[in-house]
C-alpha cells in the first residue's frame, strides 16, 4: 500500500515537472520563432502568404499552441508509452517534418518558405529535447 502511494506522488511529480518544463519551452519557443521572423523581416524577407501578411506576433501564436500540443503528447506518451522518450522524439520529429510541407507548397517566395521552415525548425529544436528529457527513457 506504501508503494503504490509512493510511486502515484512519484508519477504526479514527474507529470508536474513535465509539463512544467513543456510550458517553459513553449515561451522560450515563442520569443525564438518570433525573434527570427523579425530579424528575417528586418532582413527584407516579406512575410506575405497568399496576399496576406503574417504579423510576427502569429509565429509565436502558432509556435505556443503546437508547443503545447507536444506536451500533451508527451504527458499521454508518459502514461502509456513502454518507451516515452523514444516515441515522443520519433513522433515529434515526424510532425516536424509534416509541418514543412506547406511551406513548402505555400503561395509566397523562395526566402519566405525557408523563413518559414527556420521557424519550425528553430521551434522543434528547443522544445523537442527539453521535453524529452523529462521523459523515461
Amino acid at each position: 500500500m506504501t508503494t503504490t502511494a509512493t510511486t502515484t506522488r512519484a508519477t504526479t511529480s514527474t507529470v508536474g515537472a513535465l509539463i512544467r518544463t513543456g510550458v517553459i519551452a513553449t515561451v522560450v519557443a515563442s520569443a525564438a520563432t518570433m525573434a527570427v521572423a523579425a530579424a528575417g523581416h528586418a532582413a527584407g524577407i516579406s512575410l506575405d502568404m497568399g496576399g496576406a501578411s503574417i504579423p510576427v506576433s502569429g509565429f509565436g501564436t502558432l509556435t505556443a499552441v503546437f508547443s503545447l500540443i507536444g506536451v500533451a503528447i508527451a504527458a499521454l506518451l508518459s502514461r502509456f508509452a513502454r518507451r516515452p522518450r523514444r516515441a515522443f522524439v520519433r513522433t515529434t520529429v515526424v510532425l516536424t517534418a509534416l509541418s514543412l510541407v506547406p511551406d513548402v507548397i505555400a503561395d509566397a517566395g523562395t526566402a519566405t518558405k525557408a523563413l518559414l521552415m527556420l521557424t519550425h525548425l528553430v521551434a522543434a529544436a528547443i522544445v523537442i529535447p527539453a521535453v524529452a528529457r523529462r521523459l523515461a527513457a
